[in-house]
């Protein structure tokens, strides 16, 4: 699956279960590949390609988010190897394991 297939199929593929309570904004900033804006509000998931204001920015390769979206690839160990950077609110970004 594409970096762009991954997120136009994201809405539909959310499990508002484990979404439930979760009330953040995400933007990823996929280099190589665009960026995409996904917005959770309690359990709804909704995402756009663009920018936009988030509570947490997500910077990697598109080769890195393959092997992250993949699970070739720990999302923290690519976070403290440098591999993927995290800017904005960290207890946000903890929640996206839910998503993935």
């Amino acid at each position: 699956m594409s970096t762009k297939e991954f997120f136009e199929t994201l809405e539909s593929r959310a499990d508002a279960s484990k979404t439930a309570g979760v009330n953040n904004s995400y933007l990823f900033d996929i280099e190589g590949e665009g960026q995409w804006k996904v917005d959770v509000r309690d359990g709804n998931v909704s995402v756009s390609e663009g920018t936009g204001e988030a509570d947490v920015t997500i910077t990697t390769t598109g080769e890195n988010f393959d092997k992250i979206v993949a699970g070739e690839m720990n999302p923290t160990t690519a976070y403290m190897s440098g591999k993927l950077k995290i800017k904005g609110d960290m207890g946000a970004a903890m929640k996206l394991q839910k998503l993935f």
